[in-house]
């Protein structure tokens, strides 16, 4: 009998939650929620249970306290920390954040050593490589969450303002999780047409900078949170690519020795996912404006970096 996957997700926020309900719907596998809020984790998780005969899907939700239900999860997706408040730029979130993530990462790895990490966990680059350094597993196995979202906003206001569906915009979206990020200009595509058959130079570059405050715009909206429904989709799509092996080229944030000229930092770039986490950086030639860009949003993280070394 074929074992079923189990993935668990750490933080039963509205990111995590959200996480857990987008895994169930995809019948992904079994889900252990964690956090440290007593029956926070219960109640979503038997709420989620309870809707799985309506969307006909099988899957066991479980909370939880502790660790020991996460034992031998196939991907675990870490959430927890705090939430971005109206004001607060990514670093604030440093101090704190750096240390909720090595807890986690720490307790995590006791209990699912054959793990992957899926960092979704704010200011995210620098989270991935806390959980890196925490967890002491190689660069395949941990990854950060960034890049998949960044080009989810990026492809959604393209095909808003062309008017076409957003399942026939490509674009890669690479750097640094944050103002740093970089849209590739040269990679995105209409059903393969470039986009500048489609769209004035002025007005690309105002859909650019929408992506790089796409998070702060939500911010700004809810006024005491931030976006859930988009990262938590991003991540999991990561964890599908994982589960299923799919070989996906998707833009994620990796650690680095050397690709692209940047070593011992994470930032996001396409990799190819798979069974193995990371199977390949690929590396793909840049302009030299998105060069200069790249290295401006790794020169933001380095930054970021010595903040928690400090």
């Amino acid at each position: 009998m074929t074992k079923r996957h189990k993935i668990t997700v750490i933080g039963a926020g509205n990111v995590g939650a959200t996480c857990a309900h987008w895994l169930v719907a995809k019948e992904l596998g079994d889900v252990v929620v964690i956090d440290i809020m007593d029956g926070i984790p219960q109640g979503k998780s038997l709420d989620l249970y309870e809707a799985t005969p309506v969307a006909r899907v099988d899957a066991r939700v479980t909370g939880a306290n502790d660790y020991a239900p996460a034992a031998d999860s196939d991907v675990v997706i870490i959430t927890a920390g705090l939430a971005r408040k109206p004001g607060m730029s990514r670093d604030d979130l440093l101090t704190k954040n750096s240390q909720i993530v090595r807890s986690v990462t720490e307790q995590v790895v006791q209990v699912a050593p054959n793990a992957i990490l899926i960092v979704v966990s704010n200011p995210l680059d620098a989270m991935a490589y806390v959980a890196l350094k925490a967890s002491g597993l190689p660069r395949e196995r941990v990854i950060g969450m960034a890049g998949v979202l960044d080009t989810a906003r990026y492809r959604s206001f393209l095909a808003e303002a062309i008017g076409v569906s957003v399942k026939d915009i490509q674009a890669l979206v690479l750097g640094g999780h944050g103002d740093t990020m970089v849209p590739l200009l040269s990679c995105t595509t209409v059903a393969g047409i470039p986009i500048t058959k489609f769209i004035a130079p002025d007005r690309l570059a105002e859909i650019v900078q929408r992506t790089r405050d796409g998070g702060i715009e939500i911010v700004n909206y809810l006024k005491t949170g931030s976006a859930y429904y988009a990262p938590s989709a991003a991540a999991v799509e990561m964890a599908e690519a994982v589960l299923k092996d799919q070989k996906r080229l998707l833009p994620c944030a990796a650690y680095l020795e050397g690709e692209y000229g940047f070593r011992d930092i994470y930032l996001g770039l396409p990799v190819i996912l798979g069974a193995g986490g990371i199977e390949r950086i690929v590396e793909v030639d840049l302009t030299k404006d998105e060069k200069a860009a790249l290295t401006r949003s790794a020169e933001h993280v380095q930054q970021t970096l010595k903040v928690i070394e400090a």
